[in-house]
């Protein structure tokens, strides 16, 4: 009695069994699928409105290769990984943007110094202007230490290289002061490099303006 019971259940589970086979096999279909422009043939089974891709197929049409780990089913696409590894972060992190705002500054009062006295006849060679040199030195070392993203290490040669430029400039006249050479008050507006310093420090104010790094060539 009790094994007629049992046939019975193990005939109702592998009646239900076979029933969903049918409708899962009924669910498959051959379909032309694209993956990054590469067209093939996989398998999709519909499930619940939600379609499913066989994971043979889609490897083959990828060129992908599949591998286990435990559990796992690993699914690798060639070239993927070393793409996203060297994709460069297009901003400049919040710190770095923070600290070469702050260096820009100290450099454009840097130079406003020197073109205020250049234009008034003011003495260079006291040494006054030092300090702002090192209040720039020491924003532009803030500006190294938060490098981080891509952007952040393309922008900060710049700076420096404006900072740079500035240090060139002033000595330059400095050293005109100390040897009592004339300087014209408006010699500045003549100086090739006072004109790059110009140019790098509008360049780079659009940069922080659009927070990414873009080289118009202004500071070469």
């Amino acid at each position: 009695m009790n094994s007629g019971k049992k046939r019975n259940s193990w005939t109702i589970a592998a009646l239900f069994t076979l029933s969903v086979l049918a409708v899962t096999l009924a669910a498959q279909q051959s379909t032309s699928l694209v993956v990054n422009g590469q067209q093939g043939d996989a398998k999709v089974v519909q499930v619940q409105g939600h379609n499913y891709v066989e994971i043979d197929g889609l490897a083959r049409i990828t060129n992908g290769s599949i591998s286990f780990k435990g559990s796992q089913i690993v699914l690798t696409l060639p070239g993927m990984t070393s793409a996203a590894a060297s994709r460069p972060t297009p901003e400049f992190s919040r710190d770095f943007l923070t600290a070469g705002i702050e260096a820009m500054a100290r450099i454009r009062e840097w130079h406003s110094a020197l073109k205020t006295a250049i234009e008034r006849g003011v003495p260079l060679g006291t040494g006054w202007l030092d300090l702002y040199q090192a209040q720039a030195q020491q924003a532009l070392n803030l500006a190294a230490v938060a490098v981080n993203t891509d952007a952040d290490k393309n922008a900060y040669p710049v700076l420096a290289s404006m900072f740079n430029n500035m240090r060139t400039l002033s000595d330059k006249y400095v050293q005109q002061t100390k040897a009592m050479v004339y300087i014209d008050p408006n010699s500045l507006q003549s100086d090739p490099l006072d004109q790059k310093i110009v140019a790098c420090g509008h360049s780079l104010s659009a940069m922080a303006s659009s927070k990414q790094f873009i080289d118009d060539g202004s500071c070469r």
